[in-house]
């Protein structure tokens, strides 16, 4: 890849870019697969009315995030002064590290989406749309919209200080919300086509991670390079096929692949890999004790609905009804003395 090319695209911004348009993609399919299976709607309200509602949000709140953007960008690209290299290479750690965590979190949301993970407000939405207005939607889907596009413009400040960063933007913003988009359309496909999810959220998961790893261990290993505190250099691969700047390794540099590691490296990759385990285990464990909590819930409320059923009657009957307990209870407790007098005379008999 030449120096060129590389100045012209920046994975972080790619992922930035495609993180937040996943997210904003996913809260869009959510609201308008809950409008496509609402059946009942409110006076002067109408399925195509909400649709309409959720696509003009969406527009609005773009455009006015995109214009907040622009006003601030704009005299930051003028005003900002040549870096020299060092300062270049924090900026670009701090970018970085800025993307692992964005990546992480989209790491800990994927199964979530996919139905895998569950929360306290998952379990407990059981009637889903009952309150849902134009109103409701319109602030709900702008509001949402308009803080992942604005997300953007706050990742994207130390680019907006500096003229190289700037001109990385155009095509990683493109190519991140190309990647967005179809994320969020195979979201959409899995949801409503896959029956096993698991194998779906476990490798999604695993390559966001791992992708993860790489972009906080690169961040901090550019941070390393552009301070005087610089840790012991544990290898270094001087082959071309293992270089970083050429094709085929240079594919497996966002997920951590380097032809140069230093302790420090080392340190960050295993200790952000390890976080990231630790809390998709916590997440998944969270997520078994509330569907078992849930299961318990509903088992206690059947076992309570089945005997009513069984002791209660008709209001005009109560009456016989309290009788016909009474009777219940006394045939049980008489089984239970023939039960009694019955092993008795057995133990008797041997």
């Amino acid at each position: 890849m030449s120096s060129s090319t590389a100045n012209l695209f920046d994975f972080a911004v790619c992922t930035i870019f495609a993180r937040e348009v996943l997210e904003a993609s996913v809260i869009i399919i959510n609201y308008r697969t809950l409008i496509n299976r609402k059946e009942t709607w409110q006076d002067g309200m109408s399925k195509n009315d909400a649709l309409r509602a959720i696509n003009v949000a969406t527009i609005m709140a773009s455009l006015v995030a995109i214009a907040v953007i622009t006003a601030v960008a704009l005299p930051l690209g003028i005003l900002s002064r040549s870096f020299d290299k060092r300062v270049s290479l924090i900026i670009e750690g701090v970018s970085k590290i800025v993307a692992a965590v964005c990546i992480l979190q989209l790491s800990l949301k994927m199964p979530k989406w996919l139905g895998v993970y569950v929360s306290k407000k998952t379990v407990s939405h059981m009637d889903i749309g009952s309150d849902l207005t134009l109103r409701s939607i319109r602030f709900n889907v702008a509001w949402n919209i308009w803080r992942e596009v604005a997300e953007c413009g706050v990742f994207l400040l130390p680019f907006f200080l500096t003229g190289e960063g700037l001109k990385a933007i155009p095509l990683s913003a493109v190519v991140g919300t190309a990647i967005g988009l179809l994320c969020g359309l195979g979201i959409h496909y899995a949801n409503g086509s896959l029956k096993r999810k698991e194998w779906l959220a476990i490798f999604a998961s695993t390559l966001l991670l791992f992708l993860s790893t790489g972009l906080f261990s690169g961040g901090c290993g550019n941070i390393e390079k552009a301070t005087k505190a610089t840790t012991k250099q544990v290898w270094s691969i001087d082959a071309e096929f293992w270089s970083t700047d050429r094709l085929p390794m240079t594919i497996l540099k966002p997920f951590g692949y380097t032809d140069t590691r230093s302790v420090l490296q080392i340190i960050c990759f295993w200790t952000w890999l390890l976080l990231g385990i630790v809390l998709h285990c916590y997440k998944y464990k969270q997520s078994q004790r509330l569907l078992q909590e849930q299961a318990l819930e509903h088992g206690e409320g059947s076992a309570q609905h089945c005997l009513t059923d069984s002791v209660g009657g008709d209001d005009d009957n109560d009456v016989h009804s309290t009788i016909d307990v009474e009777a219940q209870a006394n045939m049980r407790l008489g089984d239970c003395d023939k039960q009694k007098e019955s092993s008795h005379e057995s133990s008797t008999d041997k």
